[in-house]
């Protein structure tokens, strides 16, 4: 004859069980996109708050402008300020503004090295801002894995954008990192309109790495002022995705 435990005494036990892991076992809070599609493949249904993610630019020679923007919109949809740290001065703040963050919500601190930009990145993470942004050519596992405990933490949302000073080094962000998620963002033909004009930006959103998931790739449209990206309606109808399996099998 077996006997249930009653349900007060299940609690108790998952409670003590993620106080010897140290917490790891806790519910994870997480950002959806609102885009199904992308929110489907993610564990729990979208970005892991209280977490390290990587975005890097790619196409012809990376393009970081894309992987900004694609962080801006992340980082619009948290809550409360957002700290942007940068070694070069480069940053076009319109264009941030543009993906959902007013200059009154983003604090940009200008390092002169990447270790100073590092400090401040985990500093900030433990500083209670929605989200850290930093601009970094190189991130070690050990460096990572400081800063997911910094997001851990406090429960903000850690964004390194790689970027490059040369191509060559493009080739650290094949290293493991303790990332939940890294994404690689590649422009492409904005959508087309029925008049003359230029349509709303589209991006290839790959998810190269996902802790706990599998890898993906998406034809999105590009941030709209409240930082949300969307579905062109032919990528809904899967003529796109189609599209770029047949060009991958004929490469």
């Amino acid at each position: 004859m077996s006997v249930s435990a009653p349900p007060a005494a299940i609690s108790e036990l998952r409670d003590r069980i993620a106080r010897l892991e140290g917490g790891n076992a806790r519910a994870r809070t997480v950002l959806p996109f609102g885009v199904a599609a992308i929110d489907r493949v993610l564990p729990g249904g979208g970005l892991a708050l209280g977490g390290l993610h990587e975005v890097a630019g790619g196409g012809n020679g990376a393009v970081d402008g894309a992987a900004a923007l694609f962080a801006a919109g992340i980082a619009a949809r948290t809550a409360g300020k957002v700290l942007w740290c940068v070694t070069r001065p480069d940053l076009f703040a319109p264009a941030i503004e543009q993906a959902g963050l007013p200059p009154g919500r983003v604090i940009y601190v200008e390092a002169g090295d990447e270790k100073s930009v590092l400090a401040c990145f985990e500093e900030g993470l433990r500083g209670g801002f929605g989200a850290v942004v930093a601009e970094i050519a190189r991130l070690s596992m050990t460096a990572s894995r400081r800063l997911q405990l910094a997001a851990e933490s406090s429960g903000a949302v850690g964004i390194a954008i790689r970027r490059w000073r040369r191509q060559t080094e493009a080739t650290d962000f094949g290293q493991p990192t303790a990332a939940e998620t890294r994404w690689r963002v590649s422009v492409l033909p904005s959508t087309p309109l029925p008049v003359q004009g230029i349509g709303r930006a589209r991006w290839h959103v790959e998810l190269i790495r996902c802790r706990a998931g599998e890898s993906a790739d998406f034809i999105v449209e590009a941030c709209d002022a409240k930082g949300r990206i969307g579905l062109p309606s032919e990528v809904a109808d899967r003529s796109l995705q189609k599209e770029i399996g047949r060009r991958r099998a004929s490469a």
